[in-house]
Order: C-alpha cells, then structure tokens, then sequence
C-alpha cells in the first residue's frame, strides 16, 4: 500500500480571530477529510514568523492507498457534499 501526504498551506490575516480560526480548522475541514477512506491522520503547525508569500498555517495529511487519484476525488466530492 501506498503512503502519501497531502500538504495544505493557509494564510489567515485577522490575527485578533485566530483562535477562532483553529477551532473552525480543527473541528470542521480536518473531521471532514478525515473521513475520506484512504486518510489516516493529519497534523497542523503555525509559523507565527512566516513571511510574505508563504503560509502562516500548515496541515499535513496522511493517506495510505494504492489508488491516490481515487481518494483524492472521493475527499473533493465529499468536501463539496458537505459544503451544498
């Protein structure tokens, strides 16, 4: 089985409301991904020191599969699902 990570770069600018923006990520985006079958584990860092042009806020995804383009858009159909 094949083992990959999907990296996810955010920038938020509101800094007064990042706590509210950690909450969101954490019990909203990352419960949904991972209930995508292939994903397995995901892991967030800020970088409070970023600079321009670069994320601020980074998730690492785990996924173990030997079909990545299957899980993949399984993760972007359900995303959308939830989202309509």
């Amino acid at each position: 089985m094949g083992k990959w990570t999907l990296v996810v770069g955010t920038n938020f600018s509101d800094m007064d409301r990042v706590a509210e923006f950690n909450d969101w990520y954490h019990n909203i985006p990352l419960p949904d991904i991972l209930e995508t079958e292939g994903f397995v584990g995901a892991t967030r860092w800020e970088d409070p020191d970023a600079q321009e042009g670069q994320p601020r806020f980074l998730a690492l995804c785990s996924i173990e599969t030997d079909d990545i383009d299957a899980v993949m858009k399984n993760n972007a159909d359900n995303l959308a699902r939830k989202r309509e």
